[in-house]
């Protein structure tokens, strides 16, 4: 299913759902962040997804990871809080969802990466290199956190 991203846009098409979901930015040892390249926009992203019932948001963010990437991995913080009502998703099948993410920092425990059915790459990145990668302005945002090493202000 394709998915077009609206960041502030007075065009974006009103919001219809509102879905918790989980983003990670995984780190190695050696300080590389993992990404993956979404089959339904062709971006470079985090790995993350929605909130199943039954769970909670660091069991999801965990799961995500795990289903989209093949790793295990451990949280140990949190990036920041993504709520702008004003970033929707328009999916094909006229669902318009508003953010509603938590970002956390994880490590890998295990697991040898592979991709899934909603990527076509997974792999590290150096932080420089990601600069130069198609992402969307939200992930981006995310990434741009993480490397400045503070706490953004909740939004």
């Amino acid at each position: 299913m394709g998915r077009r991203d609206y960041e502030d846009d007075p065009n974006a098409p009103q919001a219809n759902s509102l879905v918790p979901a989980a983003s990670v930015v995984v780190t190695d040892d050696q300080g590389r962040i993992l990404l993956q390249r979404r089959t339904d926009n062709d971006m470079w992203a985090l790995p993350g997804g929605k909130m199943e019932l039954g769970e909670s948001l660091p069991h999801c963010a965990v799961r995500e990871t795990r289903e989209e990437t093949g790793l295990d991995v451990e949280l140990v913080g949190i990036i920041g809080t993504y709520t702008n009502p004003g970033h929707v998703f328009a999916y094909d099948d006229g669902e318009v969802r508003q953010e509603f993410s938590i970002c956390f920092l994880a490590h890998p425990v295990s697991g040898s990466l592979a991709v899934s059915d909603e990527s076509t790459d997974v792999r590290w990145f150096e932080p420089a290199e990601v600069d130069s990668l198609p992402m969307v302005a939200s992930i981006r945002k995310r990434v741009d956190d993480w490397r400045s090493g503070t706490t953004p202000a909740l939004r």
